[in-house]
């Protein structure tokens, strides 16, 4: 069995989910996450946890989302606190473009933080260009929240590191499988097992052999055999240990 913690099977891109989750059922995905980045993609996100077995939904507002967002986080609740809804994200910082609201983002993710201690889900966490000050909030919060996932990690080891002694969990996509992706492969060999998980951020960064097309849920195994050579480990032991990590931080 293996669990994907991250996919879009909510989003506009995808038109066809029955055949997705069948195609990942066929490769023995048999368990998903499916993310929000905004309250209508959470909604849907729900929707699709409630008609399928095994499949779970991750609210939330993704730091690109949260610049437009300007209504209450109050919203969110009823969703944050459905049973099938088993994480809340995915939140975070993204820096990359220019002209980002830096304080916009930092107050919305600061405000799912505190409410992530008090319901008591772990959080799903959106970071790019901007890990010091993700890991100065995470810092401040750590020992309140139930459960931290870096999604589709990207920094160095030695920040993973810093990750790490706050109890995060590293999660790893397509992108290990790049030719030269050289920092996320020594990630990889040194993160430790008990803090790994595997998904695919579908239907984007789609990992070789199927890179230049959509992602897909099915395609965590390529991460999963790129995972098993770095560590020169068996496959069926890297889905089994990821598989049991994410039940573990999903309290399933």
């Amino acid at each position: 069995m293996i669990f994907n913690t991250h996919t879009h099977l909510n989003d506009s891109q995808v038109i066809d989910v029955d055949t997705l989750v069948q195609n990942a059922h066929n490769n023995n995905v048999t368990h998903m996450a499916v993310v929000g980045s905004d309250f209508q993609t959470s909604v849907k996100a729900l929707e699709i946890a409630k008609h399928y077995e095994n499949i779970y939904a991750i609210c939330g507002l993704h730091p690109n989302d949260s610049e437009l967002f300007n209504d209450s986080l109050q919203i969110f609740f009823p969703l944050l606190q459905d049973p099938r809804t088993i994480g809340i994200g995915e939140i975070g910082l993204d820096y990359h473009y220019e002209n980002t609201n830096k304080e916009k983002q930092k107050y919305y993710f600061e405000k799912f933080l505190s409410l992530a201690s008090e319901i008591h889900k772990p959080v799903i966490i959106h970071c790019r260009d901007a890990y010091l000050d993700t890991y100065e909030l995470l810092e401040k919060y750590h020992q309140k929240l139930d459960g931290i996932i870096l999604h589709c990690y990207s920094g160095s080891v030695e920040m993973m590191q810093r990750f790490l002694k706050l109890g995060c969990y590293i999660s790893i996509a397509g992108t290990v499988t790049f030719k030269n992706a050289k920092e996320i492969k020594e990630v990889v060999q040194s993160v430790p097992l008990n803090k790994l998980l595997v998904e695919t951020d579908d239907p984007y960064l789609t990992p070789v052999p199927y890179r230049g097309k959509q992602n897909q849920p099915a395609y965590v195994v390529f991460v999963i055999q790129e995972i098993a050579k770095l560590k020169a480990m068996n496959y069926d032991d890297i889905a089994a240990i990821t598989f049991n990590n994410a039940k573990k931080v999903f309290h399933l």
